[in-house]
């Protein structure tokens, strides 16, 4: 870390050119006056680092924290730091193009006041989604009705809905330690995520693209403004795009090409990203635009400027995913597993000398392991990981092996004492797993996870020890955000919301139920059947003739409302409406607050 260029000011410098206006206060609440946003809550991070933060962290935070209304170049402006991602605006013949409007409409709507006070009212003619992260939608209808084109890249609906709907209980509980919305701003407390500050907490909305993105050299032209755009499947989001605007010579690299090393596989939980075609996409984003570029920006952090500077920012941006990939197949090749990579590896050292290949949101060590599950999956090739107990049963074992409690707490307080946390954090994990009433091991290991985390340079592996060391000593915080609003669920495609019911069903419970439904649903002229039987429930569209037990006539909304606990009054129906119940009755309801560091 001493070698660090810490003395380079470039970054700060960049952060701050163009800036216009501030949002005074940086505090942004919903109509009835609950926060959900609150820039100012960091004023602590204009002081020196101390011993609680990495000074590393520390300063990407404070580069992080700076917001309001910014100047990219003639036409172009960000707002910033007021979500964690940034919202772009394009100016145009009429009005403004928006490209991602952050996370919630109160923060949107927010930025778009700030920027009509400096720029004047103008209507918003477009908006751009860049990518399928609710983080660049979902503030949509804080800046439209929806009654402008919306662009998004090919595959946008699928990716959009179905990662927040599928696995969003898990992801959101999750997100809770990736983040750190509740923890205390403070410099022993939350100091961002390295990718921005934190995730607002406000309405998240959703409006269909009118218009899909289909192939890279496709251009459109929007309120006058000439975009041509890039396809990026598989590199930060399932369905993501880059975009650049000749007449403005701008280019947007929506968030493939941050201040920042990315996830490869987020903390949160995701599908696994591929390294390989990231580095290809963004090599290819160098050949299409980057010549012609005087200014590269991107839906978090700040922009670059000058042609050199943004072929050396894309062109390490693109080693540092080929780096990673290419030397993890060449370790996991001579048959090293994904642990012994992560501790193995090391970057080339002018990546190193380079801030913006810092893991402050991923990291080297969750990133090649990642690589190593995408190619290999879980399993390492070892049959003694092939078949463990679960946690709890083995840490009863390991806890008796190392001869009970006073054993397993002495050892721990041992390694504490010679600075070794990564191991008293794995002795004292066994403890609680073993006995979660035990209230010394929480508190130990509350304290472990309390220095790891102020040891920590990424933003999010910060996150996750202190929210951790918090629920070990004070219970489980419910999270603040839900994705699967009702226009989330709206969105969801027929297929899809069969699918979501599909993984409620209870399938111990289900297994001698056996039942058919016909499902038409008059508003999309589209007729779905259902088939439970042992356990499983089948779906199929446009079923063959045959007799069920219950044929419905309803609408989406309908459905939606029936599987969401809304009655059946007045939906039509023929044959046993009781199927309708037994169907019900073997759904499980997710559980938002499941148990993370305890059993």
């Amino acid at each position: 870390m001493a070698d660090l260029p810490f003395h380079d000011r470039a970054d700060f410098e960049a952060a701050d050119r163009g800036f216009l206006a501030a949002l005074d206060p940086a505090v942004i609440r919903t109509a009835d006056g609950r926060v959900v946003w609150d820039s100012d809550a960091y004023g602590f991070l204009d002081g020196e680092c101390p011993d609680t933060a990495h000074p590393s962290l520390w300063r990407q935070g404070q580069l992080c924290v700076k917001q309001g209304l910014y100047e990219v170049t003639d036409g172009i402006y960000q707002i910033r730091g007021l979500d964690l991602s940034n919202m772009t605006l394009i100016e145009g013949d009429e009005g403004v193009i928006v490209v991602d409007p952050l996370l919630s409409n109160e923060c949107a709507a927010a930025g778009l006041k700030l920027y009509r006070e400096q720029r004047g009212d103008r209507p918003v003619t477009a908006v751009i989604y860049t990518h399928s992260h609710a983080d660049h939608f979902g503030g949509v209808r804080g800046v439209t009705d929806g009654d402008v084109p919306i662009l998004a890249p090919a595959g946008f609906m699928e990716h959009a809905v179905s990662e927040n709907v599928y696995a969003g209980t898990a992801m959101n509980r999750r997100a809770v330690y990736m983040y750190g919305p509740d923890l205390p701003r403070s410099p022993e407390g939350q100091i961002g995520t390295g990718l921005g500050m934190t995730t607002s907490t406000g309405t998240i909305s959703l409006i269909p693209p009118t218009l899909d993105i289909t192939r890279t050299g496709q251009e459109e032209t929007i309120d006058g403004v000439r975009l041509v755009f890039q396809l990026t499947p598989g590199t930060e989001a399932p369905s993501e795009m880059n975009f650049y605007v000749p007449d403005r010579r701008a280019l947007c690299m929506a968030e493939n090409a941050t201040h920042n090393q990315h996830n490869i596989l987020t903390l949160r939980g995701a599908l696994v990203r591929d390294t390989r075609v990231w580095a290809r996409y963004l090599d290819e984003a160098i050949t299409l635009f980057a010549g012609d570029a005087d200014v590269v920006f991107a839906s978090h952090h700040w922009p670059t400027w000058g042609s050199e500077n943004i072929v050396t920012f894309l062109s390490q941006q693109r080693d540092m995913y080929a780096y990673m990939h290419d030397q993890t197949l060449r370790m996991m090749n001579q048959g090293m597993t994904g642990i012994e990579i992560a501790e193995a590896i090391r970057m080339p050292p002018a990546l190193e000398q380079a801030w913006h290949t810092h893991g402050y949101y991923g990291s080297v060590s969750h990133n090649v392991k990642a690589i190593y599950q995408r190619y290999l999956g879980w399993f390492d090739g070892n049959p003694a990981h092939l078949w463990e107990h679960p946690p709890v049963e083995q840490a009863r074992r390991y806890v008796e092996c190392m001869g009970g409690r006073e054993g397993v707490l002495s050892y721990a307080r041992r390694y504490v004492d010679e600075g070794d946390l990564r191991f008293a954090a794995t002795l004292l994990n066994h403890a609680v797993f073993a006995d979660d009433g035990d209230r010394q091991a929480r508190e130990l290991l509350a304290e472990v996870y309390t220095r790891l985390g102020h040891g920590s340079e990424n933003g999010t592996w910060r996150n996750f020890y202190l929210v951790a060391a918090r629920e070990l000593t004070s219970g489980v915080v419910p999270p603040d955000l839900d994705t699967t609003s009702p226009e989330m669920l709206q969105a969801l495609s027929l297929e899809q919301v069969f699918d979501s019911i599909a993984i409620r069903v209870d399938g111990p419970k289900a297994w001698n139920e056996s039942l058919a439904i016909d499902w038409h649903l008059t508003d999309l002229d589209r007729r779905h059947r259902t088939a439970l039987s042992n356990g499983v429930l089948i779906h199929q569209a446009d079923p063959p003739s045959r007799p069920v037990d219950l044929t419905l006539t309803l609408t989406k909304r309908d459905l939606l409302g029936l599987l969401t606990g809304g009655p059946a009054d007045g939906i039509r129906h023929e044959g046993d409406l009781n199927a309708l119940n037994r169907l019900t009755a073997v759904l499980d309801d997710p559980t938002p607050a499941f148990a993370i560091v305890t059993p």
